[in-house]
């Protein structure tokens, strides 16, 4: 019998007594995978082997589980320090013992929400009292941990839930293709086979030597399974940032630009945020070891420092705390966009504005929060703002129910809110399509006189900054943003991203 080589190399691997998955069939023949898979489908039609597919299942820690196995579990560790400190006996205070047990972030709720599920104890009135009859060496958890990182198998499918319900361990489907001689496959070994000369297409030359007559053409498989190959497409987020952008200008807005890194003045002075806030300390703002900022307008500052130290208006008190223009002039990443708002209301970017203006941007912004199902350490925000005579809250609340109607989404809901900048202010909230909760979208209001006058802008500005991600987890049912961008995307989400909403 004449069959194609690769054929052949397949055949004679092939064993009438143990089926083989194909990687090793490949091995053994001597030729690739991809190859191989080919010949075994081709080998079936001719009835020369027969192929069983299987689902395997495999299993493998996270980073973070690899983490805890090297610190101990976070629950385990908030237990040793709790009988350390003699909650055994009499309760300790939590916040001592999460201190002493090295928990920051989310380590902290990880330890608190297991520390009484798993029976280490009870938390109750900001007190950790520990069970003197757990044992912490014996945890199941940390058991099937590193039994997965050693290759072992773990057969608890309720302990395997609860892990990746952690996102401790990652589990993966996939099909084994088990191939074996048939009898009619033994027979021809044992008859002979031999390699013939094959091709898979017909050339100009075969053509023009006659060699086309002593070739052997591959036939082919139109069942047979193929890689699959993902086509290129526009990013969720390019997709949701272009089509809010193409909603803005046709509600006759104009789109600002500016730069990510920024003197403090602009990100946070220009807009009446004391400099003791929370928010400007390193705890959320990340400041650049570069040289300060030396351009900036000496009246500008002037005006704004004195709104900080003595307000604006006969009613105006100011801010009771310093004010530094060596720190106004550092530089930081912008933690939100507003920056921009301050560069063009002031005239800085494009010279004086007069009223009425629509501005708007869709950029990135960073700030140092603990990364979570809606927060990352970068995002993109949706900044804008118009300036006009006698706007009102109605006038703010309608321009958000347009918008946010151009992307099906009708049931916006909004919330008081305090923020140094504006009054009144709102926050945005929108339903999740597949949880059902309400989740944050924005922030508003309208910006105080302790803003604008500084800046000469004299009629209201009413702004706002909305979340790009958020507004496309409302639409696409993402109902995680780490699974829209960063190093833990989900890749199948994004090239499967459909508008739900």
């Amino acid at each position: 019998m004449r069959l194609p080589e690769r054929q052949v190399a397949a055949l004679q691997a092939a064993s009438a007594t143990d089926a083989q998955p194909i990687p090793d069939l490949a091995a053994e023949a001597g030729i690739d995978e991809a190859a191989a898979t080919t010949a075994v489908f081709e080998l079936e039609d001719e009835g020369l082997v027969a192929v069983e597919s299987e689902t395997e299942e495999t299993v493998s820690i996270t980073d973070e589980a690899e983490t805890y196995l090297t610190e101990g579990l976070p629950e385990v560790r908030l237990y040793r320090t709790a009988v350390e400190a003699g909650a055994r006996d009499d309760p300790v205070a939590m916040g001592q013992v999460i201190g002493a047990a090295g928990l920051e972030g989310p380590e902290v709720d990880i330890a608190l929400s297991n520390f009484a599920r798993k029976g280490y104890g009870e938390i109750e009135s900001g007190e950790v009292s520990a069970d003197p009859d757990a044992d912490p060496d014996a945890d199941p958890e940390l058991a099937a941990l590193e039994r997965i990182d050693t290759g072992e198998t773990v057969d608890d499918e309720a302990l395997l839930d609860r892990l990746e319900e952690r996102g401790l361990i990652e589990r993966e489907e996939h099909t084994v293709r088990l191939v074996q001689l048939t009898d009619d496959g033994v027979d021809a070994l044992m008859a002979g086979v031999e390699a013939a000369e094959t091709a898979d297409r017909l050339t100009p030359e075969m053509l023009t030597s006659g060699e086309w007559e002593e070739v052997e053409f591959t036939d082919y498989n139109v069942e047979a399974d193929a890689t699959e190959a993902g086509a290129g497409k526009v990013h969720v987020l390019r997709q949701a940032s272009e089509r809010v952008k193409d909603v803005l200008v046709g509600m006759g807005f104009q789109e600002m630009d500016g730069p990510h890194a920024d003197a403090d003045f602009w990100i946070n002075d220009a807009l009446f945020m004391p400099q003791d806030h929370p928010a400007r300390t390193h705890w959320d703002r990340f400041a650049l070891d570069v040289d300060p900022v030396e351009e900036l307008p000496e009246d500008l500052v002037r005006a704004v420092e004195n709104a900080h130290r003595e307000g604006v208006g006969s009613d105006g008190d100011g801010y009771h705390s310093p004010w530094s223009e060596d720190f106004a002039r550092e530089v930081a990443l912008r933690g939100h966009t507003t920056s921009l708002s301050m560069r063009y209301l002031s005239g800085e970017a494009e010279g004086d504005l007069e009223p009425p203006q629509r501005y708007f941007s869709v950029q990135k912004a960073y700030r140092n929060d603990t990364i979570d199902a809606t927060h990352l350490l970068e995002f993109f925000q949706i900044e804008g703002w118009v300036m006009a005579e006698d706007l009102s809250v109605r006038d703010l609340m309608g321009t958000f129910e347009e918008f946010y109607e151009q992307f099906g989404i009708t049931d916006v809901q909004f919330k008081p809110h305090y923020n140094p900048y504006t009054e009144p202010s709102f926050e945005l909230f929108g339903r999740h399509p597949e949880t059902g909760e309400l989740i944050e979208i924005g922030n508003s209001g309208i910006f105080r006189d302790e803003v604008l006058e500084p800046l000469g802008v004299e009629c209201d500005v009413m702004a706002w900054g909305l979340a790009l991600e958020r507004l496309a987890m409302l639409y696409t049912g993402a109902d995680d943003i780490r699974d829209l961008h960063g190093t833990l995307a989900d890749l199948e989400f994004l090239r499967n991203a459909e508008v739900i909403y």
